[in-house]
């Protein structure tokens, strides 16, 4: 902690590190991904850590005069020497970064990353929400000398290390490497701490909150911050309010269970063909994660994506659970309490949907899911996410409980039998093999 900041570990610096060595200033380092996730705080981290010097420019509150600089480059000697004595930072060739913060509000200053890079004195970041990364950039020429970066927010090793635990973390790879069981005393402890992490989710805001406070009250305002800006963020993707719309109705849409995201509840009279659009650019603001339906599922799963038919998560399974309990002021402590403890009446499966949603993207996997009508066409077996697995691919169905029964997960490996390389069924219970099937606890999805 330095004053009141808590800096968190996070595993994209070490990305950064590679950048800065492999690159050497051929590229900038663009981190892109939602607000609030932590990319201005890391890119600074790494500049106090990795360099003899730094001048952070923050264009959300940047001077007239420092945004001014950027509307003619073409004497770089100058550039640099107002800006060092603005911010009263001496600049070392090759041992000094510039970092671009909220680069999307000054487009000229991304635009001129072109002739920063070639004249190679020093190293670039820039960092932006990709919503008005793509909004701001339709007038400028988008650079090509950057490495574009994409960051998450915390996952659950990440938020294991905000905690204090270094030791959960190897033990499950350790016990998942090796399919052992960990016995039920240890499973118990393990759940409880991985549905902590559902609760409070991978926001450093709200991760901080609940370090500073023990206090659900504290978190969930956090989280409620962090939803009043993202809703403000979607209407600059849409200015009618149905993007709002979409990421409010997330909650009830995975509750429903229903075969893809129905538009028509969410927003009355609208039809999923007329919002791709819409929901391709929420898609790529990193807010919410998108499980398309696979037609054929096969290794190239993108090349039977329907586009009209989705699920929408939350990229946050933290801010999923506020976004539940949204119709109240606060969501109770109670409430959290009792999604501690696993006493919530309420079904839960659409919660840990979506963290398995989330952890699979965070892992690099696109999601997709596949459906597969009964024999009479009336209802549908449902694999909830299917992903790449070598040259084949393996099916997994997701279970809020420790119930073991999967006549969707045996339907499809019926059905796509050559196809299949493992099969999972992620539930609440500990590991175990039976039948050819993985009985993978929640908390191990990320070793998938």
């Amino acid at each position: 902690m330095e004053g009141n900041i808590i800096y968190f570990k996070r595993k994209i610096y070490d990305t950064m590190l590679q950048w800065k060595s492999e690159r050497n200033g051929d590229t900038a380092l663009l981190i892109q991904g939602a607000r609030r996730i932590g990319k201005s705080t890391i890119a600074e981290k790494f500049a106090r850590h990795e360099y003899k010097s730094y001048i952070l420019i923050d264009f959300s509150k940047v001077s007239k005069e420092v945004s001014d600089l950027f509307n003619d480059i073409s004497d770089l000697n100058y550039l640099f020497l107002r800006l060092q004595f603005i911010y009263q930072v001496q600049l070392y060739e090759r041992e000094s970064v510039i970092i671009f913060d909220e680069v999307q509000l000054q487009p000229l200053a991304r635009q001129a990353i072109k002739h920063l890079v070639k004249d190679h004195r020093y190293d670039y970041i820039e960092t932006g929400s990709l919503i008005s990364v793509r909004t701001k950039s339709r007038n400028i020429l988008i650079p090509s000398e950057e490495t574009k970066l994409d960051m998450y927010p915390m996952d659950y090793e990440e938020f294991r290390w905000a905690l204090g635990d270094t030791a959960t973390i190897p033990l499950l790879r350790n016990a998942f490497e090796k399919k052992l069981p960990l016995g039920d005393a240890v499973h118990r402890k393990l759940m409880r701490d991985f549905r902590l992490y559902m609760l409070i989710g991978g926001m450093p805001q709200a991760v901080s909150a609940y370090i500073k406070t023990n206090n659900f009250t504290a978190v969930d305002l956090a989280k409620r911050d962090i939803i009043a800006l993202y809703e403000e963020d979607f209407g600059k993707i849409d200015n009618s309010g149905r993007a709002k719309a979409l990421y409010d109705a997330i909650p009830a849409q995975l509750s429903k269970n229903t075969l893809r995201y129905q538009v028509g509840s969410a927003i009355k009279n609208e039809r999923a063909e007329r919002i791709v659009n819409i929901v391709k650019e929420m898609e790529d603001s990193m807010t919410v994660n998108l499980a398309y339906h696979s037609d054929d599922p096969n290794v190239g799963l993108a090349l039977t994506k329907n586009e009209e038919y989705f699920k929408m998560y939350t990229s946050d399974t933290g801010l999923f659970v506020t976004l539940a309990f949204k119709d109240s002021d606060i969501t109770e402590n109670v409430i959290y309490s009792k999604l501690l403890n696993d006493k919530l009446s309420t079904n839960l499966g659409y919660v840990y949907e979506n963290v398995i949603a989330q952890i699979l993207r965070t892992t690099g996997k696109n999601l997709f899911y596949h459906t597969i009508p009964y024999a009479e066409g009336k209802k549908y077996y449902e694999i909830d996410f299917v992903i790449p697995d070598k040259h084949k691919i393996s099916p997994i169905e997701v279970k809020s409980s420790g119930y073991r029964a999967h006549k969707s997960l045996d339907e499809f490996c019926l059905k796509f039998s050559d196809r299949i390389l493992n099969k999972y069924l992620i539930y609440t219970k500990d590991y175990k093999r039976e039948n050819g099937v993985e009985y993978i606890p929640v908390y191990m999805t990320m070793f998938l």
